[in-house]
């Protein structure tokens, strides 16, 4: 069968080649609504599909980015991958998502997949194993936004939040409500975010007085939580309080306390750092140090395309810090004093 090209189109809707591209492109600015629908219609009747590969060669751009996200299974990636996918759609642009699991290997064969199909650009939430990677994409000047850790040894547009001060606060809350013996759990201190969350309920501790017990810090991989958390309340002073660093360490803290017959906020009261959906209407409601993961990720994809668009140099500051939310629910506002 042959295939209809954009000649054959224009010939059916007595335009010029021009003209089709134009709507093609959706630029309509000196096209009328009758001209609008006869290509439309011409295209319809004769099954006209664009040539995507022949336009990317032309215009030297694939319209397609790539998401290489760390863990899928968290649903802050989720959240923020859904966030790019839509600014993409918006924008006529395709997003390709990889999952990562955290490891540098996967991330790189992805990195350099998605480089060898030509994308236009990477939205990274990087493992940290690939400095010189990194490094080599900075010197390039190829289009790249780092999404939720900062890796302090190169010069890329970096997105995260306020992971320490957002602890603190937490932490804070906890004390306030007469909790001496806190916990925190979290996966191994190995990135940014879970660094910077350890710091902020360090130093909550030191602020308000209280000593600092290793034995109360657990970070370790999530298949040992289980017996970790089983050690943990073994101690004579079990913590009255905990921090969840992340939705999985949460998870894992949940399963826990159910098997031990431990309930929320009776025997300990519970703070979860990530957006969990469930969090607003669970028995009983839990609260969480929420992070505006949508907006995240628009910013993350206004980013990348102003990159693909204009080439800009970079700014003097290139790290974009949001806020986190904490909500207070039941699962923290059982007071001890």
């Amino acid at each position: 069968m042959k295939r209809v090209t954009m000649a054959d189109v224009a010939k059916a809707a007595g335009v010029s080649k021009s003209t089709v591209s134009q709507f093609l492109n959706k630029r309509y600015e000196h096209m009328g609504e009758e001209t609008k629908e006869k290509i439309r219609e011409a295209i319809e009747r004769l099954g006209y599909h664009p040539n995507y590969i022949a336009r990317s060669l032309k215009q030297k751009r694939t319209a397609m980015i790539g998401i290489i996200v760390a863990n899928i299974m968290h649903s802050f990636s989720t959240e923020i991958s859904r966030a790019i996918e839509d600014f993409c759609h918006e924008h006529d642009m395709h997003a390709i998502v990889c999952n990562a699991d955290d490891d540098p290997v996967k991330e790189r064969k992805y990195i350099e997949m998605l480089r060898a199909r030509q994308v236009d650009g990477l939205i990274l939430f990087p493992t940290g194993g690939n400095l010189e990677l990194y490094k080599q994409m900075e010197q390039e000047r190829y289009p790249v936004v780092f999404v939720d850790r900062k890796i302090s040894e190169v010069n890329i547009r970096t997105i995260v939040v306020n992971n320490k001060e957002a602890t603190y606060q937490a932490v804070a809350h906890l004390i306030e409500k007469g909790h001496r013996d806190i916990a925190i759990i979290t996966p191994p201190l190995t990135i940014y975010p879970r660094i910077e969350r350890m710091n902020g309920y360090k130093q909550a501790l030191n602020d308000y007085r209280i000593p600092i017990k290793q034995e109360y810090m657990i970070s370790t991989e999530i298949q040992r939580m289980i017996s970790e958390l089983s050690r943990l309340f073994a101690l004579p002073d079990k913590p009255t309080a905990l921090v969840a660093g992340n939705d999985l360490s949460f998870f894992e803290v949940m399963k826990f306390l159910k098997e031990n017959g431990l309930r929320v906020p009776n025997n300990v009261a519970v703070v979860v750092f990530d957006n969990i959906p469930f969090a607003s209407f669970s028995e009983p409601t839990m609260t969480t140090i929420a992070q505006p993961a949508y907006a995240m990720g628009k910013k993350a994809a206004e980013l990348l395309l102003q990159q693909i668009h204009h080439h800009e140099e970079l700014p003097d500051s290139n790290l974009y810090t949001f806020p986190c939310t904490l909500m207070i629910r039941e699962s923290s506002s059982r007071a001890l004093i």
